[in-house]
């Protein structure tokens, strides 16, 4: 078993999640602590420059515009995560066998061969003293996977780790929103169900400057107009199968433009569930459990459309005893521990990738 410390920064742009687990890559042994450094409203402006900027990258390597000042941000951020994270628990760089960096996505084009996750990992790898995985999607968006979701797998160690009865989906509701579906040994399948808190994010920011519906409250004060809910679950990704993957900024608010705030805030949260509820007609059977993780979590507002979508019981990661705010970085580190094993981190059934593929690149400090 490894101790492996995971990181990851999400499409929602609020910060950096740091987890420590235990794991051999198959199982999970123990889960340690977490901890988060929020991003600054500076900080955060800077990458929603960095973001309009990827909009036109054709080469993942370059940085134009705001990139590059971008990168160094976010390799900074993530090391002032783990110093910070290892001295709050009296922790040493030598008791970490890895770290899984996932980076800060700017660009997901898989139908371009394209996606772009900002970060130095070599020079992460150097600072903190401890090897570092990163680059994970690279492989499997150049061998013509999706790229995303990638922590299907973890989902599924998890769900066996609790012992639980399928068909259960693992539901990440980030900027964008995947979910697992999972029941017992058939081969999870996997993809993203639509958007998950950027647009409802995006629009907040518009209106109030705070970018977040803080627990669904405006949604909850909204009336969900059925008009433009239907202009927007119009969008031709729904009607797709999965696997299938989308960028951040794939849909577009101009549907709930003339809304005001709490109606568009309400809108906007009915779409990300009834996007999710579409799903349900590409699985091979309607899940009887519904697990939500990520920052849509703690949106109480979105947790009761999303039961009332599905028809099913939707229950928080922290009713199993998970983190629901750390699960995705504890997903990195699982998989950080299975690229060095060289085992797979996607597979046909997640990310359409032709066979199984193991992925990542290892930087040693």
């Amino acid at each position: 078993m490894l101790h492996a410390i995971g990181l990851m920064s999400g499409t929602s742009l609020d910060g950096v999640d740091v987890a420590l687990i235990e794991s051999d890559g198959i199982s999970i042994s123990s889960f340690g602590p977490t901890g988060f450094r929020p991003y600054d409203d500076e900080e955060r402006a800077l990458l929603r420059r960095a973001l309009a900027d990827a909009a036109s990258l054709a080469d993942r390597k370059a940085r134009p515009g705001a990139l590059r000042e971008a990168e160094a941000l976010v390799t900074e951020a993530h090391a002032e995560a783990v110093e910070r994270f290892l001295a709050a628990y009296a922790l040493r760089a030598r008791e970490v066998d890895v770290v899984g960096f996932h980076g800060q996505t700017v660009i997901h084009r898989p139908e371009r061969r394209l996606t772009v996750q900002i970060g130095d990992g070599a020079a992460l790898a150097r600072r903190l003293g401890i090897r570092t995985v990163h680059d994970l999607r690279a492989a499997d968006v150049a061998a013509g996977g999706q790229g995303a979701p990638f922590v299907p797998v973890f989902h599924q160690a998890l769900v066996r780790r609790a012992g639980l009865a399928g068909p259960v989906a693992v539901l990440n509701v980030g900027g964008v929103a995947n979910v697992t579906w999972i029941d017992a040994d058939a081969p999870p399948i996997a993809c993203d169900t639509g958007p998950g808190n950027a647009l409802i994010d995006d629009f907040m920011f518009e209106r109030t400057g705070a970018g977040i519906d803080r627990d669904g409250a405006a949604a909850a004060r909204g009336r969900v107009d059925p008009a433009a809910l239907d202009r927007l679950m119009a969008h031709p990704y729904f009607a797709q199968r999965p696997p299938k993957s989308l960028d951040r900024n794939a849909f577009s608010r101009e549907a709930v433009s003339g809304l005001a705030t709490e109606d568009g805030a309400a809108t906007l949260t009915a779409f990300t569930a009834r996007s999710v509820a579409a799903i349900i007609a590409h699985l091979p059977a309607a899940p009887a459990l519904w697990i939500v993780c990520g920052g849509g979590a703690r949106n109480p507002t979105l947790l009761r459309m999303l039961a009332r979508e599905t028809g099913a019981d939707v229950r928080t990661a922290e009713d199993f005893g998970w983190s629901a705010e750390a699960l995705e970085a504890q997903a990195f580190a699982f998989l950080a521990v299975r690229s060095l094993a060289g085992l797979p981190l996607t597979f046909p059934t997640t990310t359409g990738v032709a066979e199984p593929l193991s992925g990542g690149v290892l930087a040693e400090p």
